[in-house]
């Protein structure tokens, strides 16, 4: 009887507080951007967290990517507000590509030849669009910012992938 107590007692204690028994959000002190600190560990900090609306899947991380950028850019009010549409068409258009890239190498196909083929289409199509964009970003930007934003972008996607690697093997798969 007194265990059927204790379990009842702990139920309660854990129905009644408000955090669970859980992982806790820590929020860190704000830091200057800091060179040699990572982009994740620097978005990790408070203000980055209060910025992010919380949003589904790719979403969260595009909206941490563009802080990012937009930190790295430190693009003017007139930049800002040209480039931010253009630079989310770019996104949009890069990542509907990806995806049928990704499809296509997916797929178990008996003809590998064509495979292969639509591969390189598809490498050809995300060079083309790059091309095209930056372009439309040397209209907007000067070529020093749009070398930071290709650099910073790159830097990005390095990060969050050693970022999910180490997730990954944390968790044992």
């Amino acid at each position: 009887m007194s265990k059927l107590l204790r379990w009842i007692l702990v139920l309660v204690v854990m129905l009644l507080s408000r955090e669970g028994f859980g992982q806790r959000r820590v929020l860190l002190p704000v830091q200057p951007y800091n060179q040699v600190q990572s982009p994740v560990q620097r978005f990790n900090q408070r203000s980055a967290r209060t910025q992010v609306k919380p949003a589904v899947g790719g979403k969260r991380i595009q909206v941490v990517k563009e802080n990012f950028l937009a930190q790295r850019l430190d693009l003017t009010q007139p930049e800002a507000k040209a480039f931010w549409p253009l630079y989310r068409q770019y996104s949009q258009e890069l990542t509907a590509v990806k995806i049928l890239k990704r499809i296509n190498n997916s797929s178990a196909s008996t003809d590998g030849a064509k495979q292969v083929d639509l591969d390189l289409e598809y490498e050809t199509k995300l060079v083309d669009i790059k091309k095209r964009y930056r372009d439309q970003f040397y209209k907007i930007l000067p070529p020093e910012k749009v070398s930071v934003l290709y650099k910073s972008e790159k830097e990005f996607n390095d990060e969050a992938l050693r970022i999910l690697t180490e997730r990954s093997v944390r968790a044992g798969d």
